[in-house]
């Protein structure tokens, strides 16, 4: 469920800059790419090909410690449910893969409601990672679309 607050003691910082790399599984077109899931623009989104699941891959340029998902859907285009994946800093770094060639690991699934305001959810500990994925396994849009006007991640660079 989306959660209003997150009760903590330390300052959460965004964890997604210029310097962070964001693959989708498809866009619709090169209006709706990838490049809006982040602009800050309410009147620029980002939308899926039909079809399903769809996803969103964001590496971080250093390791960090994501603790909440700030996400923007269009009603009607909202990923029901999305499976949460990372891959940690220390396996990429430790077995000389890079953040591409590592394994995920599962960290949760939320559940978006189908509305048009920002939604927040809160994620479980967890210690330093390289990337986070976001599947979108179900959608409220009968062809399996998805569109987002904005997408945050907060938490604290790794050793914060």
């Amino acid at each position: 469920m989306p959660t209003d607050a997150v009760s903590t003691t330390a300052e959460l910082k965004p964890l997604i800059n210029e310097s962070s790399r964001i693959k989708v599984s498809s866009s619709l077109d090169r209006s709706a790419g990838k490049k809006h899931l982040t602009d800050g623009s309410p009147e620029t989104c980002w939308t899926s090909q039909q079809g399903l699941p769809q996803f969103i891959q964001i590496t971080f340029d250093r390791p960090v410690i994501p603790r909440v998902v700030h996400i923007t859907f269009q009603g009607g285009f909202v990923g029901k449910r999305c499976a949460l994946s990372v891959v940690p800093a220390a396996s990429s770094e430790d077995e000389g893969k890079s953040p591409a060639t590592a394994k995920m690991s599962h960290l949760t699934v939320i559940y978006p409601e189908d509305v048009n305001r920002r939604q927040t959810f809160e994620l479980p500990e967890t210690s330093p990672v390289a990337q986070l994925k976001i599947v979108f396994e179900e959608s409220s849009d009968f062809f399996g679309r998805i569109t987002i006007y904005d997408l945050q991640v907060t938490g604290l660079p790794s050793g914060a």
